[in-house]
């Protein structure tokens, strides 16, 4: 347990996090990487590159500040945290590493104004904080492992089918290269795929949704090329996964994980709601219904720039006639004339708030929703806007974690 002298001086550094955050964990990741190269197989590149990692641990210890006597208040997003870091395999003895790091980051950002009684401070709570992750870690670890079917690290599987779902995605078939069986997971998870690839210094790690409902003696992921433009670097995985692995070739993957899933104990209405690749972990969850709540009540709406980058929707719409009780709605941003005709077309442009109490049948629901941010953004905002209670809502980021505008 921290003294209330600790927790009072870490509460005093709340306004200067709030200012310097971003520019102590950029100095971090800095200081880490130079005397530490090795970590670089295991944390995203590009997303150092984009800022996303710095900005969103500044985010994480400007809340842990915030919270440092409640730290029970930001639980549900480092359970989010516990789960990628046992995904790429992050170890108890990388915490010190890591906490030596900041400690000398935020000593050599805020200079003299670092005085020894607020770095000892931070010391301290940087050791019971890495003491909760290391000890979460681990008993999901071992969970993993000893599942039926689960494993320790990175298994091999191979590709044993590649299917191309639309112009930007493609869905990849995957059974464990020593024929044995495969662990079960809960529907929206996902898996690491770890990649050495030809010309790349270091190991690359990514996280891709399980696209099918478990109880598969596969695991299928559907990945969207990230093709790269003016504000998005491209994907150096997604686009080597497209372009050069092939049926018979081999992948490594972690075991399932993710805090991210469809609540099955549940039989309340629910609603989906997606915007482009964002589907995948949803397709997981509408499949699972269909396999084992075929007369639970599903909306499901989905958002995309036009059909030709429109994955998944002609299995869609044979699951909206196979269940009694599923409607589908289909919003172009730029349809085209083919994609009017769409049988559930519903809307041009984008989802808003007055639309949706148009065709969601009932507030009484459970709704899950994930694409990218700016999107999830206004799914969140509308959902608040109608008086949904924050335990009906639930989301996924694909990229860091971060928070969503209000």
């Amino acid at each position: 347990m921290l003294s209330q002298q600790t927790i009072d001086i870490i509460k005093s550094t709340v306004p200067v996090l709030e200012k310097h955050g971003e520019q102590i964990t950029s100095r971090f990741y800095q200081l880490m990487f130079t005397n530490h190269p090795e970590l670089k197989n295991i944390f995203n590149q590009t997303h150092q590159k984009m800022k996303d990692q710095p900005r969103a641990l500044a985010n994480a210890v400007y809340a842990a500040a915030k919270y440092i006597d409640r730290l029970e208040t930001i639980l549900p997003a480092v359970e989010r945290i516990f789960h990628k870091h046992r995904s790429v395999g992050v170890t108890r003895e990388q915490y010190p590493i890591v906490g030596q790091h900041l400690l000398l980051a935020i000593k050599d950002v805020l200079g003299d104004a670092a005085t020894d009684e607020i770095i000892n401070a931070w010391a301290e709570a940087y050791g019971v904080i890495a003491d909760i992750f290391i000890q979460a870690e681990e008993a999901l670890y071992q969970k993993a492992a000893q599942q039926p079917g689960g494993w320790e690290g990175f298994r091999p599987f191979t590709v044993v089918q590649k299917v191309k779902e639309s112009n930007v995605i493609t869905s990849f078939y995957l059974k464990p290269t020593d024929g044995k069986g495969v662990a079960s997971y809960q529907p929206g998870q996902y898996v690491s795929v770890k990649m050495e690839i030809p010309g790349q210094e270091y190991t690359l790690i990514r996280q891709y949704s399980l696209s099918d409902a478990p109880g598969q003696d596969y695991y299928r992921i559907s990945v969207k090329r990230e093709d790269g433009n003016d504000q998005q670097v491209a994907g150096i995985v997604s686009t080597y996964l497209h372009q050069n692995i092939q049926e018979g070739d081999t992948l490594l993957l972690s075991a399932p994980a993710g805090d991210f899933y469809l609540e099955q104990s549940k039989e309340t209405p629910v609603v989906f709601i997606s915007g482009g690749v964002g589907l995948t972990p949803l397709i997981s969850m509408v499949n699972t219904i269909a396999a084992k709540q075929p007369h639970r009540q599903v909306t499901y709406i989905h958002a995309a720039l036009h059909g030709d980058v429109h994955a998944m929707d002609n299995h869609l719409q044979q699951l909206t006639e196979k269940l009694p009780d599923m409607k589908y709605y289909v919003v172009y941003e730029q349809p085209t004339e083919k994609d009017r005709q769409h049988p559930h077309f519903a809307k041009e442009g984008f989802i808003d708030s007055d639309w949706l109490k148009t065709v969601i049948p009932t507030t009484e629901a459970d709704f899950y929703f994930c694409g990218p941010v700016p999107f999830m953004s206004t799914i969140k905002n509308a959902l608040e806007a109608m008086g949904i209670p924050n335990e009906r809502i639930h989301f996924e980021f694909f990229n860091v974690a971060g928070q969503l505008n209000q």
